[in-house]
């Protein structure tokens, strides 16, 4: 079992930047394919990053160039630098890890089996 917690979300002005941050605590002995979701009002969950254990990032195209993935192995922490923030990065955004090295869909949600409880992130006009 793996636990994730977020932190790092708040409210800021578009144009400005946020750094989320995730730990993990529990079975982190095997390496997991770690990312980033996030979930508006009224929408379907969005993947919006992913780190694998071979260091690969993949990212939607609606942050690519914004946002930024990174892991320290040694705490046990992924973080997600957005930048540049648009009001319509607005919403709830996840941490998640699968039970694996690598998955082969990293913006589908069913690939991860663990799950943090979310923090706000808020970016207004």
């Amino acid at each position: 079992q793996v636990q994730l917690a977020e932190s790092g979300g708040g409210s800021v002005q578009a144009g400005g930047s946020l750094t989320l941050s995730c730990v993990a605590s529990g079975d982190t002995s095997s390496s997991y394919c770690m990312g980033w979701f996030r979930q508006a009002p009224g929408k379907e969950p969005e993947g919006v990053a992913t780190l694998d254990t071979e260091g690969r990032t993949s990212y939607a195209t609606s942050v690519r160039g914004r946002f930024a993935i990174s892991k320290d192995n040694a705490k046990n922490t992924q973080n997600l630098q957005m930048n540049s923030l648009k009001p319509e990065d607005t919403a709830t955004y996840y941490c998640a890890a699968a039970s694996r090295a690598y998955v082969a869909r990293w913006y589908d949600p069913d690939e991860y089996i663990y799950w943090g409880q979310g923090t706000q992130v808020t970016v207004s006009s």
